[in-house]
């Protein structure tokens, strides 16, 4: 297993306190970037967003996410950094974290586009 598969599987076990889906699968995780360094060793930075920009539990979460991957024994440096570019949306969610959070069937973003134009 790759170093990028092993950083997913911590983000895994990463979760946004007020909702029971990890950071992975609600889809906020935006983007993984690896640097490599000397002696087997990597910097890992993490862009992320939040389901809200007034979410006071971002810190706390970004927090986890660098106790956790700073554990792994090839990882030298972790930076979590967050932004709201593009702004999180529940299409983000794996159909995993759709069905643990109840929705039944995935909507694509044509189906939400005809919803939204319904209520116009």
């Amino acid at each position: 297993m790759n170093l990028k598969n092993n950083i997913i599987d911590i983000l895994k076990q990463c979760y946004d306190p007020e909702i029971p889906i990890d950071l992975w699968n609600l889809g906020l995780i935006y983007n993984i970037d690896i640097i490599q360094k000397e002696n087997n060793v990597s910097d890992v930075n993490v862009l992320m967003s939040l389901t809200t920009p007034g979410c006071t539990m971002g810190q706390s979460m970004a927090d986890d996410i660098k106790a956790k991957v700073s554990s792994m024994p090839e990882i030298n440096e972790v930076t979590v950094q967050v932004t709201f570019d593009p702004p999180w949306e529940p299409e983000m969610m794996t159909q995993e974290a759709r069905e643990k959070l109840g929705f039944d069937n995935e909507v694509t973003k044509v189906q939400k586009e005809e919803l939204e134009t319904t209520w116009e």
